[in-house]
């Protein structure tokens, strides 16, 4: 039986001025009241940052920052420092997403210094993988997914590994609509766990969260989280409206 603490996780991606986000939280945070046994996690845009922290403060409701900069300090026009995540209020950082990949152009080699900084700052990194379509159906799902976490590991040691959390989220199931079968998820999780135990060992690897992310929906939340090796979900659109994510967020109640 699973003993690792789920993390319910909303990316906001770039939606929701200040306002919107304040008229979020008003619904939101009495439906997840009392809701306990799980991180839930919410990222919105960095301008947003500091008034979701004020708006969630006192609630078991956390705040993250969908990307940031390895550097401290410097002239990187455009770029957020580990420390004014930190700074802002927030305690948890998403690194590597698909779209900071393929679309920003983001190297294994940037995010693996992401991951070690975030680390290194104290704050919780959640690092991304996925596979493309193409990539799947060439049969090559492993190979990606070995070589990116690999890389992306590749600077932490010894306690490093307690600030990490993977997420697992098919490139071709992100905003699609179409999510990968329960077989396929829990195919990959177990081998991100396996992989993890070869580069940190298998207690590290029983410890390490990893998060399932793709059209994750209340209606199919619950099954994804039955599975042995999924410790909690990435959410993207589901995650725009209250009442969709506290579903997701109390998925044994569907």
């Amino acid at each position: 039986m699973k003993k690792r603490i789920p993390i319910l996780a909303a990316n906001w991606k770039m939606h929701k001025t200040i306002e919107e986000m304040r008229e979020f939280f008003s619904s939101f945070l009495p439906l997840v009241e009392g809701v306990s046994g799980r991180q839930i996690v919410i990222a919105p845009s960095f301008v947003g940052i500091m008034e979701a922290c004020r708006l969630t403060s006192g609630s078991q409701v956390k705040i993250a920052a969908q990307n940031m900069y390895f550097e401290e300090q410097g002239a990187f026009t455009g770029e957020i420092s580990p420390l004014m995540i930190r700074s802002a209020g927030a305690g948890t950082v998403i690194l590597g997403h698909s779209e900071r990949r393929h679309v920003f152009g983001e190297g294994d080699e940037l995010i693996s210094k992401k991951v070690k900084s975030a680390v290194d700052h104290g704050l919780h990194a959640i690092l991304c993988i996925g596979e493309t379509l193409e990539e799947r159906n060439q049969g090559q799902t492993g190979e990606v997914l070995g070589r990116q976490l690999g890389k992306g590991l590749s600077k932490l040691n010894g306690d490093d590994f307690v600030g990490i959390s993977i997420a697992y989220e098919p490139v071709w199931a992100i905003g699609t609509g179409q999510t990968a079968s329960i077989e396929q998820i829990q195919k990959a999780h177990d081998f991100v766990r396996l992989t993890v135990a070869e580069h940190a060992g298998e207690p590290v690897a029983e410890q390490i969260r990893i998060l399932y992310g793709g059209s994750v929906k209340p209606g199919n939340v619950k099954q994804i989280m039955e599975l042995e090796d999924v410790d909690g979900a990435l959410v993207g659109g589901a995650s725009l409206e209250p009442e969709s994510f506290a579903g997701i967020v109390k998925f044994e109640e569907n």
